[in-house]
């Protein structure tokens, strides 16, 4: 099931955040960040996160639209037992496939609930679009999907986790992005910005970024590099190094 990328360039993603839970605050999206730094650790780039409701045409367009710009696509929620779990047939719809009961899926749900366990809701969990991979998980039995690049798996995080482990070696991974780290406490932002954007264009291939915090000490500022190239890394890497060196030696008379 793995994808072919264009050339060298490393496999894209995004992540589709489904359901009302997540838009209300009543829950919190932890699965974002799980997945995109699972993804990261095997080179593959996450470019796009979007949250959507339980609404078919929300599901549908964010689905289309995400699906044709990336490498993979990501969904989490909606494929439980209860009426507003439409994502299977959210993504059915988009794909122009037929929808119904698989019956590898109902051989799965079949493991763990007894045929009078296996209720019209739990029944709806096996509802799978024609033409799909199912995704396991020994968690709960009921199988996430995968049809074309779009990987649609459970919203609760252990469940989700448990996917993202069978999912993971099927994905086209490359070279994994290397981070470094310069800290620069007692260095105002305001004091490196003009700085930090020259070694930006002086090393094109190399992402930086300055990320100040608030801390029970104060203010914390730390600039974060992230490249591919490791030679490129440690060069841009040195020159961000010798800036915030420099700077606090100035602050400092």
């Amino acid at each position: 099931m793995a994808q072919e990328t264009a050339g060298d360039r490393p496999a894209s993603a995004a992540i589709l955040v489904i359901g009302d839970e997540i838009l209300s605050g009543r829950t919190q999206d932890v699965n974002t960040s799980y997945i995109a730094n699972y993804l990261a650790q095997i080179g593959v780039d996450v470019l796009e996160a979007r949250i959507v409701p339980d609404d078919m045409e929300a599901i549908g367009e964010a689905l289309n639209a995400l699906r044709a710009r990336y490498t993979y696509v990501f969904t989490t929620g909606g494929i439980g037992p209860t009426h507003d779990d439409i994502t299977a047939d959210a993504v059915a719809r988009a794909f122009g496939v037929d929808i119904g009961e698989d019956p590898r899926a109902i051989a799965l749900l079949s493991e763990r609930f007894s045929q009078v366990e296996l209720n019209p809701a739990r029944r709806r969990m096996a509802r799978i679009p024609k033409g799909a991979e199912l995704i396991f998980n020994a968690i709960s039995k009921a199988p996430g999907f995968w049809i074309g690049n779009v990987i649609v798996m459970a919203g609760v995080p252990m469940i989700m986790q448990n996917m993202m482990d069978v999912v993971g070696p099927q994905l086209a991974a490359g070279p994994r992005v290397l981070v470094e780290t310069v800290e620069a406490d007692g260095v105002p932002e305001g004091a490196y910005a003009e700085g930090l954007e020259k070694i930006a264009r002086a090393y094109e291939g190399v992402s930086v970024g300055s990320y100040p915090a608030f801390t029970s000490a104060g203010i914390r500022n730390q600039i974060v590099l992230r490249s591919r190239d490791a030679a490129l890394l440690s060069r841009a890497t040195e020159a961000a190094r010798a800036m915030i060196e420099s700077l606090s030696r100035e602050l400092a008379r």
